[in-house]
């Protein structure tokens, strides 16, 4: 019963913070006519609204909202599915190297554009940026898996040691190519590596839908096993288990929504590490809540975040990812300091 008032908050939660962040901006729009433009798309009313308003909200809010909810939702779930396979509360996707291996190619694609990549920048344009981030996450993880295998099994622990080294090498040659890069392309990877929703269009969306969509329908159905995990790999493999196979379909989900959601909208910090912890303040640590409720923890995180991000020094915009930072930042130390009190 609890849980299912945690849902209906969060959902709610939702909502509302959905409405501000359609309404508020550098052009702020009534909430009345929100609604309104809202309600004549779906066919619940059919009155008429301001023609400029209906104009930001359909080319520019919508399409940058419902991308935050994907990117949050995201984030949040493969956040708490990669805890559930390393029984580790400090886990994130990050640690198997799906964001350092994005960022990787992504500044390679920022810095080679314009001279290498020429042609192919001619034929595919904003995409080509997203295109090699998601191609750069997707050989990561499979590299950090590939590594972890023993004896034909992913050891969890070797996984863990393999995305470490893979993170330190990208990292390296993330810094070795931007420090040879101009003054242009130095911003377009700053502000690409401090992650922004600005460029969110219909076609983004559109672009990224399937690799989110499908980890958001099918992690949650792994929460049974997750949960058999705590116990311990040899164990959840005595009750009938196949830990091989959970774990390579986690790493490939988490792989897709990440890798996804990295190459629109870089890189956002702290989203999947923070919101597991604070759905599980909430309602425990069952797996089967716990990852649902990440979904929609994190797209509702990031929905306030990036709406923070367009007003705190509006009209100029913040990265996403400092906001998240921020934020996350002293959440994460409370929730540590309170662990150890209450340990103590």
């Amino acid at each position: 019963m609890k849980r299912k008032f945690i849902y209906i908050f969060l959902i709610l939660s939702l909502l509302v913070s959905i409405c501000f962040s359609l309404a508020m901006g550098a052009m702020e729009i009534p909430i009345k006519e929100v609604l309104l433009i809202l309600g004549t798309k779906l066919g619940i009313c059919s009155q008429v609204s301001e023609p400029q308003y209906e104009t930001v909200l359909n080319l520019v809010r919508l399409p940058r909202v419902a991308l935050g909810l994907l990117v949050g939702a995201a984030l949040g779930i493969s956040g708490a599915a990669i805890q559930g396979i390393f029984r580790n509360p400090l886990a994130e996707p990050g640690l198997i190297g799906i964001s350092a291996g994005a960022s990787l190619m992504a500044v390679l694609v920022i810095v080679l554009e314009v001279t290498v990549l020429s042609t192919l920048s001619s034929i595919v344009g904003y995409y080509l940026v997203a295109m090699g981030a998601f191609l750069g996450a997707a050989v990561s993880a499979a590299l950090v898996y590939h590594l972890s295998k023993s004896e034909g099994r992913p050891n969890v622990a070797t996984m863990l040691l393999a995305g470490i080294a893979i993170n330190a090498l990208c990292g390296a040659l993330t810094g070795l190519i931007t420090a040879n890069a101009d003054e242009q392309q130095l911003r377009t990877i700053t502000f690409w590596m401090l992650g922004s929703l600005a460029g969110a269009t219909w076609q983004t969306l559109f672009s990224v839908l399937p690799f989110i969509l499908i980890p958001l329908a099918l992690l949650p159905g792994q929460g049974r096993k997750l949960n058999a995990f705590v116990l311990g790999e040899k164990q959840a493999d005595q009750l009938g288990m196949r830990t091989s196979r959970v774990k390579l379909r986690v790493v490939i989900l988490c792989t897709m929504a990440v890798g996804a959601s990295v190459a629109v909208s870089g890189i956002i910090g702290f989203v999947g590490l923070l919101v597991p912890h604070m759905v599980r303040l909430l309602g425990g640590v069952d797996n089967r809540y716990v990852l649902p409720a990440s979904a929609l923890m994190g797209a509702l995180v990031l929905c306030l975040s990036d709406l923070l991000a367009r007003m705190l020094t509006a009209p100029m915009e913040q990265p996403i990812g400092v906001i998240t930072a921020l934020i996350g930042s002293p959440v994460f130390l409370y929730i540590l300091i309170k662990d150890k009190n209450a340990k103590s």
